[in-house]
């Protein structure tokens, strides 16, 4: 990879730069170029999309976009210390590659984007999941985003694609899976990362649906699932007490047994619960 770009190994660009990971940050740097280009691949054919990408630190995902053919990238990064080694990349790349000092939480990024868009990103371990719950939960469906290929910590990746009755089973996976198809495309152990992290770290690709699987309302979903989800080892009745009046007639009335926990609930269940509650 550093051939095809002419810039420097990565480790010489940390170096260069003095740039120590933050823990604060959530940073863990990816070093290895082919692993970074291989995760661009999973992405797809990105010559005709504009793609985002949340905290590229020194560039090493960055690089990977661009070179595997990324029409144009639009990286997001709060730490100031990377601005120097992300400037070497938008050089060697003129045109295509724009990069924003700035927190991913509080940035508009969809001004600066242009349809259609695709996010990749080694995702900051401390707000990977509230950027995911974002993308998945907005005002309207479907979203700006074509496809999301994020690296998690493995059991963040797990809950993702978990189906019911299995440990990693959650809100997290009805949320995706409401909306999106999810899998998991790559696996990579803690040495590929510098520093090296204490868990292992999983890429999962999401591509959005053009409608929800079944129909519900998305707020009251949410909060059904929040709800059961918090005490998953009671029963439904016990855990939704108080969501609304004669909970356990409603529960009945979506096929779901009062005395049921939430780990054993399909999402077509919860759905028809959800659209019941909301009368």
């Amino acid at each position: 990879m550093a051939t095809i770009d002419g810039l420097p190994p990565l480790r010489e660009v940390i170096r260069a730069h003095e740039l120590v990971a933050k823990k604060q940050l959530g940073q863990n740097f990816l070093l290895d170029l082919n692993l970074t280009a291989k995760i661009a691949r999973q992405a797809g054919d990105l010559s005709a999309c504009d793609v985002l990408e949340v905290g590229p630190g020194p560039g090493g995902l960055t690089r990977g976009l661009l070179a595997e053919g990324a029409r144009r990238v639009l990286a997001v990064e709060k730490d100031a210390r990377c601005l120097p080694a992300l400037a070497e990349v938008a050089a060697a790349y003129p045109g295509r590659l724009e990069v924003i000092n700035g927190d991913a939480l509080e940035v508009d990024a969809l001004a600066h984007l242009t349809a259609p868009v695709r996010v990749v990103a080694n995702l900051p371990y401390n707000v990977g999941t509230e950027l995911l719950i974002r993308w998945l939960t907005p005002a309207i469906w479907p979203p700006f985003w074509e496809s999301l290929t994020l690296m998690f910590q493995k059991e963040v990746a797990e809950r993702i694609v978990a189906k019911p009755r299995t440990d990693h089973y959650g809100r997290l996976a009805l949320l995706v899976q409401w909306r999106a198809e999810a899998r998991i495309v790559m696996h990579l152990p803690p040495e590929a990362f510098t520093p090296a992290p204490k868990v292992h770290s999983a890429v999962v690709h999401i591509t959005r649906l053009p409608a929800p699987r079944f129909p519900a309302d998305g707020a009251v979903l949410s909060r059904i699932t929040a709800m059961a989800f918090n005490q998953r080892r009671k029963m439904l009745r016990s855990s939704l007490k108080g969501l609304v009046a004669e909970i356990e007639a409603k529960l009945e009335a979506a096929g779901i047994t009062p005395t049921q926990r939430a780990e054993e609930i399909s999402l077509e269940q919860f759905c028809a619960l959800a659209r019941i509650v909301a009368g």
